[in-house]
C-alpha cells in the first residue's frame, strides 16, 4: 500500500474512533458540554477546514481508482478472449492482472467508504446536536434547573457557527463600504461648500464695484 492510500487507512481508522465517541452513551450535560466545546473550539474549526481540502485529494483517488477498476476489467476481458496466446502465458498474464484489479478495488473500496463515513459523521452530529437541544427544551419545560441558562444558549448556536461567522463577515464588509461611503460623503459635502463659498465670493464682488 503507497503512502498516500496509508493516509486513507489512517484517516478511515480516524472516522470510525470519531463516530464511536460519538455514539457513546453519555449524560447529557457531559455530551453537552463536549458537543459546545467542539462547536466553538478554534482549532477543531481549523481542523474542520482542513479536512474538507484532505476530502478533495480523496475525492480524486476514489474516482482514480475507478478508472483503474474499469481499465483492468477491460484488459482482464481481452486477455480471456484473445486465442493466439499460449495457456502458460495467458494464465501468468491473467494472475498479474487479477492481482492489479485486486489492489484497485482494495483502493476504491477504501476512498469510498473513507468519503461515504465522513458524510454519516457530518449527519450524526447534525442529529444528535438537534436532539440535545430538543431534550434540553423538554427538560426546561419540566422545570429542571439545570437546563436553559448560557449552555442552552451556546448549543443554540452550535452548529450554525460557520454560518454565524459568514455573516459576521458579510457585516463587517458592510460596515467597512458604509464607512467608505460616509468619508466620501464628507469629502463632497466639503467641496460642495468651498465651492459655494467661492461663487458666493464671485458674485458679490461685482455687485460692490457696482
Amino acid at each position: 500500500m503507497t503512502l498516500y492510500y496509508s493516509l486513507v487507512f489512517l484517516l478511515l481508522i480516524i472516522e470510525i474512533l470519531v463516530f464511536v465517541g460519538l455514539i457513546i452513551p453519555l449524560p447529557f450535560h457531559l455530551k453537552r458540554k463536549m458537543f459546545i466545546f467542539i462547536s466553538e473550539s478554534p482549532v477543531i474549526a481549523k481542523l474542520q477546514h482542513g479536512m474538507r481540502i484532505t476530502f478533495i485529494f480523496i475525492l480524486i483517488l476514489f474516482i482514480d481508482s475507478v478508472n483503474r477498476v474499469y481499465r483492468v476489467q477491460l484488459e482482464l476481458a481481452s486477455y480471456s478472449k484473445d486465442p493466439t496466446r499460449g495457456r502458460a502465458a495467458a494464465l501468468g498474464d491473467r494472475s498479474e492482472i487479477q492481482a492489479r484489479k485486486f489492489y484497485s478495488q482494495r483502493n476504491m473500496y477504501l476512498c469510498g467508504f473513507t468519503l461515504f463515513l465522513s458524510l454519516i459523521l457530518n449527519r450524526t452530529y447534525l442529529m444528535i446536536l438537534e436532539l440535545l437541544r430538543l431534550e434540553d427544551k423538554i427538560r426546561l419545560l419540566e422545570g429542571d434547573k439545570k437546563a436553559g441558562g448560557k449552555d442552552s444558549a451556546r448549543l443554540a448556536e452550535a452548529g450554525n457557527a460557520g454560518e454565524i461567522g459568514r455573516l459576521k463577515r458579510e457585516i463587517e464588509v458592510r460596515d467597512q463600504d458604509i464607512a467608505t461611503l460616509k468619508k466620501q460623503t464628507e469629502g463632497l459635502s466639503r467641496e460642495y461648500h468651498k465651492l459655494g463659498d467661492q461663487l458666493s465670493t464671485e458674485d458679490g464682488t461685482p455687485k460692490k464695484d457696482r
